[in-house]
């Protein structure tokens, strides 16, 4: 370890030690909106009330890791082993909690907090849990987690892991410290030949190119049907609908401008209105979202207005959340906000075409997979460098596309949407098989 590195560290503890008063708060200030950021502290801290110990570790920080992990986690789980998850935001805890319930009440599986980034924390974590191995879903680059399961002797990998163009120049500065922690990674499980050949040129052992787990993501069928139930109940059946997933800070008015050009339109060539269903990334928006497109001379009903409360995954389905429940239709707006949680696909199944969120902002396109698993035809916007794979290779198959501004995504939706089911099918065919292939490559590594 470099003396840079050592430093590195040393400061790095050192902030995040002295800044727990803020941390602290930031979680009990989040805790008022979302109360489980505030419950099970001592979890953060490196305390854990029910030690499970000999079993894989998965790192899932939120929903999405989670549910690209979902099929993996199901394989390990149907071999034997036993399984201890740890996320950082509610999200992704309820998913795990949700989706595994029965292999949590059976002992076969524990979900909790990740500790902080201190190396006290972590010593409590490995005492608590001493995992075979830890597997870190995506790109998720934490110092003190590197460095403490290297130092606690348990191997821990990359797992459908991405090292997107952008993230590499930056990383290429200075004392590239983010490429000294990346090497003390006991290896990698990457999506493609070039992720493989950018974690290599970084100096990082132990790779083996496993594909997207996000592939075989299980697809909740009974929101599907509750979804086409929905667009009938609307009385949408006969109009184009269209879905905005996971649309982030600062991309409104592009959407909004590509609704008023797609309005202006239909009502020139006598075409019934298009329907828009928004949904926003973060709950925290739903409200200014909601005054945003009210200012805008649209009409907006919530889902929460129109389908009741958010269920339990547990509830959903048309035989107890349909158009029986959802009592008389009411006029059809112009667009429908998404203010739930865990329904995305509930949204997508009502939609002809999918605009994908965070394409119009620096920060990066959200998952083009779950529309595409619906057979939906994809515009994003011009930054998708976050999705790099699978989106070079989608595109290239002409099943997603890239516009690379407003006016462009306007005159994107003038246009019929390219729907190809057959086509996503072979794209679908030639990219499947990332858990057999993952859990394959890990038993060699840790063979090895």
């Amino acid at each position: 370890m470099s003396l840079s590195l050592r430093l590195f560290l040393w400061l790095w503890s050192f902030v995040w030690t002295a800044g727990l008063p803020m941390i602290l708060f930031y979680l009990w200030r989040r805790g008022k909106k979302d109360a489980l950021y505030s419950e099970h502290l001592a979890e953060r801290f490196g305390r854990y009330r029910a030690p499970f110990q000999g079993a894989i570790w998965v790192h899932a920080v939120s929903l999405g890791e989670m549910r690209s992990a979902v099929p993996m986690i199901r394989a390990m789980l149907a071999r034997g082993d036993r399984v201890v998850t740890t996320h950082f935001t509610p999200a992704g805890r309820r998913e795990a909690e949700s989706v595994f319930a029965k292999d949590i009440a059976a002992g076969q599986m524990q979900c909790v907090w990740v500790p902080l980034e201190t190396a006290w924390a972590f010593r409590g974590f490995f005492r608590a849990f001493r995992p075979t191995c830890g597997l870190v879903m995506e790109i998720e680059i934490w110092p003190r987690m590197v460095f403490a399961a290297k130092h606690a002797g348990v191997p821990l990998f990359m797992c459908n892991a991405q090292y997107p163009r952008k993230s590499m120049a930056r990383d290429a500065g200075g004392l590239q410290l983010r490429h000294q922690v990346m090497r003390g990674f006991a290896g990698a499980l990457v999506k493609s030949q070039l992720q493989a050949d950018r974690f290599a040129s970084v100096g990082l052992s132990n790779i083996e190119i496993t594909g997207e787990l996000r592939f075989e993501q299980p697809i909740p069928s009974a929101l599907l049907k509750s979804g086409q139930a929905a667009r009938e109940w609307l009385g949408a059946a006969d109009r184009r609908v269209i879905t905005i997933a996971s649309a982030i800070e600062g991309e409104d008015p592009v959407y909004l401008h590509a609704i008023a050009a797609l309005r202006a339109d239909h009502a020139t060539r006598d075409l019934p209105a298009p329907l828009f269903i928004y949904v926003p990334r973060r709950p925290e928006r739903f409200d200014e979202v909601a005054q945003t497109i009210g200012s805008s001379n649209l009409t907006v009903l919530r889902r929460s207005e129109l389908f009741g409360e958010t269920l339990d995954p547990a509830d959903w389905g048309p035989a107890n959340w349909g158009p029986a429940n959802w009592g008389n239709a009411q006029e059809l707006p112009d667009v429908i906000l998404g203010d739930s949680l865990g329904e995305m696909y509930f949204y997508l199944a009502m939609a002809d075409q999918v605009i994908v969120g965070g394409g119009f902002n620096p920060k990066g396109a959200h998952n083009i997979i779950e529309p595409l698993a619906l057979k939906k035809p994809i515009l994003t916007g011009p930054h998708v460098g976050t999705i790099e794979y699978p989106f070079v290779e989608a595109e290239a198959a002409g099943v997603a596309q890239s516009v690379p501004d407003a006016e462009a995504l306007a005159e994107a939706l003038l246009l019929p949407p390219a729907s190809n089911p057959k086509r996503i099918d072979l794209f679908f065919t030639a990219h499947s098989g990332a858990t057999k292939k993952t859990l394959a490559a890990l038993d060699r590594l840790l063979g090895q």
